[in-house]
């Protein structure tokens, strides 16, 4: 349970009481009745086998206010999406899958790669980008919330609390973030979020001085959260990117386009726990060596179009000022586990500050190395003013999917 603190300058609302999931929901439904709701669940087909994503759709059959489900699917074949098909046909909400590797959707990236607006990497980022599109598409939704489909501690009230920020009609919010403690089996997790992003924001504060972004980004309880909610407003002009940096990118793209009044962060869950990437501390193409050296370029690009210039001096100030705050936090967190009578592997917690440390140089010497990349996805308002039926062929390609398939 926490308390009533706002830290930084992002209001936060918090989870101070246990609140029957009835009342809430009951009120979600009273929002539902003028502003219609919808959930956006990103997935690799893989997912499908696991027990967390069985019981994440267990859960959703109860949720009695959601006007539409929008599942991307990446990485299934024929067969596979005929299965997916009958795996989300048990949810009584109105659904549709978007089967993002079948002839229809590929043909419709193809011809978006000529116009050069199609994403330009495979993963999160691009499934996330066409639901979104399907959502302006189809129409159905005016608040839509994100999570992921490998949340394995998952009940709807983790939705409820999530969605109704931008659901209720009586708050200006237009974006939440949500958050909550990342401790189960015993430990503390979260090690990018714990050993990487915070030291380094505050590192980048250190070294450059006050900055009105790193002080936003620094305000938020967990910014790595998969799950965040927005009006449907927002998805026309937001512009992600389509690595590890997705949860980044959004953010720095609601401090772009947003006033502060206008965003929030909501704790959704006492416990919450996931599938865990290797550290992959001899692969920096896979696992959470990958994520923190997308993450570390995320932030230099958005530094960079905040007017501050960056240089090998700067990265190298950068890193060292964030090896020492990191290694401070690991302290602190050893004490917290102690006092908790949690476990933290002190080593281990060591080698994934000196692998970060060094992914910042090699973050910055790449974002050096390609000052033309371009690594966001365009927005939807560009996509459609060069191709004004766009979100129309999309919507047609989704449902006659769904027309192909699901009577078979």
């Amino acid at each position: 349970m926490a308390d009533f603190y706002q830290n930084g300058i992002v209001t936060t609302l918090h989870n101070l009481r246990s609140r029957p999931i009835e009342a809430l929901e009951s009120e979600l439904a009273s929002f539902a009745k003028k502003r219609p709701l919808g959930l956006l669940l990103p997935s690799l087909y893989s997912e499908l086998q696991t027990p967390a994503l069985a019981g994440i759709v267990k859960e959703l059959r109860s949720v009695p206010y959601l006007n539409q489900i929008v599942i991307g699917l990446d990485r299934a074949n024929a067969e596979e999406f005929r299965h997916a098909l009958e795996f989300f046909d048990s949810l009584p909400q109105q659904h549709r899958i978007l089967w993002n590797d079948g002839p229809r959707l590929k043909a419709l990236d193809e011809e978006l790669a000529t116009h050069d607006l199609a994403p330009k990497e495979l993963g999160k980022g691009r499934n996330v980008w066409y639901c979104m599109g399907y959502v302006l598409a189809s129409n159905r939704a005016e608040a839509v919330a994100l999570h992921d489909c490998d949340i394995t501690t998952y009940d709807r009230s983790l939705l409820a609390k999530l969605i109704y920020p931008v659901a209720n009609p009586m708050f200006n919010y237009e974006f939440c973030k949500g958050f909550y403690a990342r401790v189960a089996d015993g430990k503390i997790n979260g090690r990018v979020s714990r050993l990487l992003v915070t030291p380094l924001l505050r590192a980048a504060q250190k070294v450059l001085g006050h900055h009105d972004y790193l002080t936003f980004m620094d305000s938020f309880r967990y910014p790595l959260a998969g799950e965040f909610s927005f009006r449907r407003d927002v998805l026309t002009d937001l512009r992600i990117p389509s690595d590890w940096g997705l949860e980044i990118g959004v953010l720095s793209e609601m401090y772009r386009n947003y006033a502060l009044n206008r965003i929030c962060q909501a704790e959704i869950t006492d416990h919450y726990d996931h599938k865990h990437q290797d550290l992959s501390e001899h692969d920096s193409q896979s696992g959470l060596s990958r994520m923190s050296i997308d993450i570390a370029k995320a932030l230099f690009r958005k530094l960079a179009t905040q007017g501050v210039t960056l240089s090998p001096e700067i990265f190298r100030s950068i890193k060292a000022a964030y090896y020492r705050i990191a290694l401070d936090f690991v302290e602190s967190y050893r004490n917290d586990a102690m006092m908790n009578g949690l476990t933290l592997d002190i080593n281990a917690e060591e080698r994934a500050v000196e692998l970060f440390a060094d992914n910042i140089i090699q973050a910055g010497e790449t974002f050096l190395a390609r000052p033309k990349e371009r690594p966001f996805i365009p927005s939807w308002n560009r996509v459609v003013s060069a191709i004004p039926d766009v979100l129309e062929r999309l919507y047609e390609a989704v449902e006659l999917d769904y027309l192909e398939f699901a009577d078979r």
